[in-house]
């Protein structure tokens, strides 16, 4: 704590005097007593000096308070100073306050002080008190009590004078701020038009952020201004009876995307009618009539209107909207406490795209299914269903997590029983067919009808839990108008099928498929060295393929076919790189109408338009503005003309062997979709499309949009007349050159020199110092007319654009199908530019009936061979079902084990994917799945250990993989003791090779397990990865070693695992390795002893092998000479070796005492019936 002495404030005080400034006391106690010779009188006390001044103002000092005290009880200051009348004549022109409100809190004691001069002389000052109950009071200036007095007592004491406007105002302000709730029954408050317009809507959408539009400003009120201020960094403040903050008109998209990035559901209120409007209608003296307009979620921000496109550098993620429905085989309470094998409903649907994926599966307690649905799939939003299970709650609420930026929001399911989500789906394309256009050709009737009808087969085929989730995304979507999205069949999918592999949660993260284990992003992923796509639409479609793969050897051909044509057709043409300088015209023809060609500059054309994926789903939607209509529309005309170029459709050109590629390239260049895009396009100006002016958009006709027309007559008629009126007064003032002037935003202005008189009724605008403008009544009211007819124009306007894009709906299915084949040709062209790399070849994959096998000849780690460019160490992989299918690899620490199994891995998934890999041959068995488990790692949140959660991965790898999987395990069993670790490990291994029969890669540190190769001859073999030791002399030759890594695959087992390499590499302290190697080298030396007395005992027992001769003895009838001597040697057999066995040394000795003796007697009995003793044991030889 600081001291400052009286003297040192008095300085202080001058200081402040002279400059007209308040004094702010910080950290320290101040007790004075000497008033200022210059009239300023200053007593504060802070006591414990554990307050800090936290703002000043003019009149106003706000104290914060620590954490090592609460607030204080009880402040006071009081100060004054001297003021020139200059001063305060300007602070009165300025206004009471300069800055309007204070920034009072409740948790804050805030206190005020005012100086007001009574006279030229004599001062008057007010005392301001506050304390923790609110109350703000005020009387003469005394000293209190319990400070030290330091000017006599006044004789008489005056009353106090009643509080000023100010003070009033102030006691106002210091009052905290309440919700928009009466305090008390007897005296509601008073609330404006608008605050019970807020309340009304409030009361209709209590969990959505509102933004209501007021003016030129969206204004939030009560909690949401407090979550805007937070969010958004603005000002909230006391507004009547709400806490209130505002933002520009022009900044609504960003602020949007900021809110709904922070996870809320954003709603925006506007104005539902004009000045114009209002002003002749019947609520022109009301507030304007305001409507929720927009509703905004992660998951449907980018089909919203106004706000959808790629702003935030996002547009290749996918935003799903994931809805979970669980039910329990076992069955489970109100509040899940059971459900560990559950079955569970998914339906997502990314609203953007219009892709709908659906699916019903069994889980179990680790949820591992449910976790590869979020994995692969990345939804932005979760609708959960209640009830879950705890498994299942913890999963999900883990991956919503604050980190993940995931939006959760939960539905109740009891109405769904007995039919009920069948039935509710139903009504909803029952209504849609009810509410189709009726206008439109028969043909593009019938194809609608046809696609409602197969959307309709489907989902009569759904699973229970399926239709559950559907019908809750249904319902979840109306609120914000993209029901009809589920209505279209050209996207309904399941979400796994028998075409595809199977990729385990596990597969996904630890072989980083789609994105990298140390920050998250794609970079140094599988799906990064894949992706070379041209548009966004094809870079999402193509992370589906990596997180899919095929498991059907026809599919996986087709791909291959179609990427090999494109690949070879590069050779004779340009780089894709080189075709940035062309300059797309469909209507010219190519002279070189190579295959590669054309496909690259469509995808060049189509990357450098919007992303026409989400574009025509907006347009579906009717949330797409004219400008992006036009861009998506063209986009799609000009990609077909190109292609049509390539003459796919004549049966006479046969210059394609692919048929995949033919069938992709008639569905992007088909003729119905040319035709009507091409219509559409006609129908609209280019030029208004691109200025956003509706009211000149459309190029209307008689029989089409009658309103529009109609409105623009009557504006046309409305401005000729307001032109007409120039003549007028042209005529009345006798100026031919008179005209119409605009000044400062005001239109129709009649400038006239100061001399002319004008009548009474004319308004005068502004003036200058020879003219004056005025504003004639007729003028207004014709502009009032003019006004009212352009409104009236721009809602007809808008009326025909969303019937216009209503229209588009007919033909939205076919569109969606050209736009999935372009997205398809983009991921097959990126296919055969991946596949021209050095070193990648074809895979070739064996025949169903054939062995399961994967043999890859000199293969590479994908991701790794960018890093390393030629340094890469290449391996060979010969796995067989009928031969070896095992590897048991070891190997130093750091020497490569991982990378070589994460290889064959990456290997088998880019050959089912389609594509080329990195080997020089890889002839492959199609695989069902793949299961890992790799690397350590806990789930605090679950509840789980770091050894748990590797036997629980184990688990399901037991229970899912199959004859047709390959399985990796690395490093099982490192989470517990070594001897149980090993024997877990030992255990796993030996019930794959057993029970399952899978291709099994299985990396360990324990040699021990290395023996399954001789229990399995021929079906498991061992290998180590290679490494070169250097040792010096001076040094243990046993522990440290200069290892080299030579990164090759060798079979054989490694003894060591140089982990002290690692420790130097870590850079542990010299110390600790040293004192690690002693150590290593006591527990290595204990460890040989006992092998080499196991050895030595095993050596006796070898020898105490019982020979034919002595058999024969043996076996000898009771009444021959020799069967005596059979049963002694056998005695002493029996006696030597449990002698050997035996660790107890007592009994040891007596055993060998016993087995001597009869070693005696039978020399005797030798020597007495001339039998050779040929035993091994030295013992009786001796």
């Amino acid at each position: 704590m600081k001291k400052i002495l009286p003297k040192q404030v008095v300085k202080i005080v001058k200081q402040a005097n002279k400059q007209k400034r308040f004094i702010i006391f910080r950290d320290f106690e101040i007790k004075l007593k000497s008033p200022d010779p210059f009239g300023a009188t200053i007593y504060a006390q802070f006591p414990g000096a554990v307050w800090h001044v936290d703002h000043i103002d003019q009149t106003a000092i706000v104290i914060r308070e620590t954490a090592a005290m609460p607030p204080p009880s009880e402040i006071i200051i009081r100060t004054h100073y001297l003021r020139s009348a200059t001063e305060k004549k300007r602070k009165r022109q300025r206004g009471r306050w300069r800055n309007g409100k204070a920034k009072a809190a409740s948790n804050f004691p805030l206190l005020r002080s005012e100086t007001q001069k009574s006279s030229s002389k004599h001062f008057r000052n007010r005392l301001f008190f506050f304390s923790d109950s609110q109350n703000l009071c005020h009387r003469h200036l005394e000293t209190p009590a319990q400070f030290p007095r330091h000017t006599p007592s006044p004789a008489k004491v005056q009353k106090p004078s009643p509080p000023s406007l100010h003070q009033r105002f102030l006691q106002k302000l210091l009052e905290p701020s309440s919700p928009p709730h009466p305090p008390s029954s007897s005296k509601p408050p008073n609330y404006t038009p608008l605050e019970q317009q807020v309340l009304h809507l409030k009361a209709k959408h209590p969990d959505v952020l509102l933004m209501v539009e007021v003016g030129y400003k969206y204004r939030f009120f009560g909690q949401d201004a407090q979550h805007a201020a937070r969010v958004l960094g603005i000002y909230a403040h006391l507004d009547h009876n709400f806490l209130t903050a505002s933002i520009p008109t022009f900044r609504l998209n960003v602020h949007v995307r900021r809110l709904v990035n922070a996870g809320f559901k954003v709603g925006v209120v506007r104005q539902t009618e004009t000045a114009a409007i209002k002003a002749h209608g019947s609520n022109r003296l009301g507030p304007f009539c305001r409507g929720l307009s927009a509703l905004y979620t992660k998951a449907t921000l980018e089909a919203a209107p106004d706000l959808g496109g790629p702003e935030d550098g996002c547009a290749a993620e996918s935003n799903y909207l994931l809805c979970v429905v669980e039910k329990s085989v076992l069955g489970f309470g109100e509040k899940g406490n059971c459900g560990v094998d559950v079955r569970v409903g998914i339906v997502a649907a990314e609203i953007s795209t219009g892709d709908v994926v659906y699916g019903e599966f069994s889980d179990d307690f680790l949820r591992s299914s449910l976790e590869a649905v979020l994995l692969s799939l990345s939804p932005a939003e979760l609708l959960l269903a209640d009830p879950l299970s705890k498994q299942t709650e913890k999963l999900l609420l883990n991956f919503a997590g604050p980190a993940s930026n995931v939006r959760l929001e939960r539905v109740s399911r009891d109405c769904f029983t007995s039919g009920g989500a069948l039935a509710e789906v139903m009504t909803l394309y029952e209504n849609m067919c009810v509410n189709s256009p009726s206008d439109s050709m028969q043909s593009d009737d019938l194809t609608e009808n046809r696609s409602q009808k197969l959307v309709i087969k489907e989902v009569m085929n759904m699973p229970d839990l399926g239709v559950q989730a559907l019908a809750l995304t249904i319902r979840h979507l109306k609120e914000f108008g993209f029901e009809r999205i589920l209505c279209s069949g050209a996207s309904l999918r399941p979400f796994s099928s028998n075409t595809e592999m199977t990729l385990s949660s596990n597969a996904l993260q630890q072989l980083e498929v789609l994105k990298n284990n140390s920050d998250g992003s794609e970079i140094g992923s599988l799906l990064q060295i894949m992706n070379r796509t041209l548009t966004i639409f094809g870079s999402r479609l193509l992370r589906h393929w990596v997180s899919h793969p095929l498991c059907d050897q026809t599919l996986i051909s087709a791909r291959l076919h179609a990427v090999t044509e494109i690949a070879e057709s590069m050779g004779s043409c340009n780089s894709v790189k080189n075709l940035g300088h062309v300059e797309e015209d469909p209507d010219v023809s190519i002279v070189q109408p190579e295959l590669a060609y054309i496909l690259s500059l469509v995808l060049t054309t189509l990357g450098r338009a919007p992303d026409i994926q989400r574009g025509i789903t907006r347009i579906f939607h009717c949330t797409a503005t004219p400008s992006e209509f036009v861009a998506v529309i063209q986009a799609i005309l000009s990609a077909g003309k190109q292609l049509q170029q390539l003459n796919i459709g004549d049966g006479n050109n046969n210059t394609l062997h692919s048929n995949l590629l033919k069938k992709l390239i008639l569905t992007a260049s088909s003729a119905s979709v040319i035709e009507n895009a091409a219509k559409m396009l006609s129908s609209l100006n280019k030029d208004s499309a691109d200025q956003g002016d509706l009211t000149k958009l459309i190029i209307a006709s008689e029989g089409q949009f009658p309103e529009v027309i109609r409105a623009r007559k009557a504006f046309k008629l409305a401005e000729e007349h307001l032109d007409s009126l120039i003549d007028l007064y042209r005529k009345r003032f006798g100026m031919q050159k008179l005209e119409f002037m605009s000044i400062s935003g005001t239109t129709h202005l009649i400038e006239l020199s100061t001399d002319v008189k004008v009548p009474s009724n004319w308004v005068k605008v502004n003036s200058t110092k020879k003219t004056i403008r005025y504003h004639p009544p007729e003028v207004v009211t014709a502009l009032d007319k003019l006004s009212l007819a352009k409104e009236e124009l721009t809602v007809a306007c808008r009326a025909a654009w969303n019937s216009f894009l209503m229209d588009f709906s007919k033909h939205y299915s076919e569109f969606q199908a050209s736009v999935q084949a372009l997205a398809a040709l983009d991921c097959l062209h990126s296919l055969a530019v991946l596949s021209r790399n050095k070193g990648y070849v074809r895979p070739v994959f064996v025949d169903d009936h054939e062995p399961v096998q994967i043999q890859i000849c000199s293969g590479r780690h994908p991701v790794l061979e960018t890093i390393l460019q030629d340094n890469f160490v290449p391996n060979d992989t010969n796995m067989r079902a009928d031969g070896e299918y095992c590897q048991i690899v070891t190997g130093p620490n750091m020497g490569g084990k991982s990378c070589y199994v994460r290889q064959v891995a990456l290997i088998a998934i880019m050959a089912q994917v389609g594509s080329f890999v990195p080997a020089s041959s890889a002839r492959l068995h199609v695989l069902d799945g793949i299961y890992t488990r790799m690397g350590a790692s806990d789930s605090i949140q679950q509840g789980r250990s770091t050894f748990l959660e590797e036997l629980s991965e184990t688990s399901h790898i037991l229970h899912s993989c199959t004859e047709y999987s390959l399985v990796i395990i690395d490093e099982l069993g490192r989470g517990t003791s070594t001897h149980d670790g090993m024997a877990i490990a030992h255990s796993t291994l030996h019930y794959l090779l057993k029970q399952k029969r899978s291709m099994v890669l299985f990396v360990t540190h324990y040699p021990k397990i290395a023996s399954l190769a001789t229990e399995f001859p021929g079906s498991v073999g061992a290998y180590h990865v290679s490494h070169l030791t250097s040792t010096d002399a001076s040094r243990n030759s046993n522990l440290d070693h200069d290892v080299t890594y030579l990164y090759k695959l060798v079979p054989g087992v490694s003894e060591r695992s140089f982990g002290f390499k690692v420790a130097q590499l870590a850079q542990l302290p010299s110390r600790c390795i040293s004192r690690a190697m002693v150590m290593a080298s006591k527990l290595e030396a204990l460890v040989n002893s006992r092998i080499h007395s196991r050895s030595r005992k095993e050596l006796l027992l070898d020898m105490l092998v019982i020979g034919e001769e002595q058999e024969q003895l043996m076996a000898q009838p009771h009444d021959c000479p020799h069967q005596e001597y059979g049963v002694a040697y056998k005695d002493f057999y029996l006696n030597l070796k449990a002698a050997i066995r035996d660790d107890d040394c007592a009994k040891n000795f007596l055993l060998l005492e016993h087995a001597r003796s009869i070693a005696k007697k039978l020399i005797g009995r030798s020597m007495q019936y001339g039998i050779t003793c040929k035993s091994r044991s030295p013992r009786l030889q001796r």
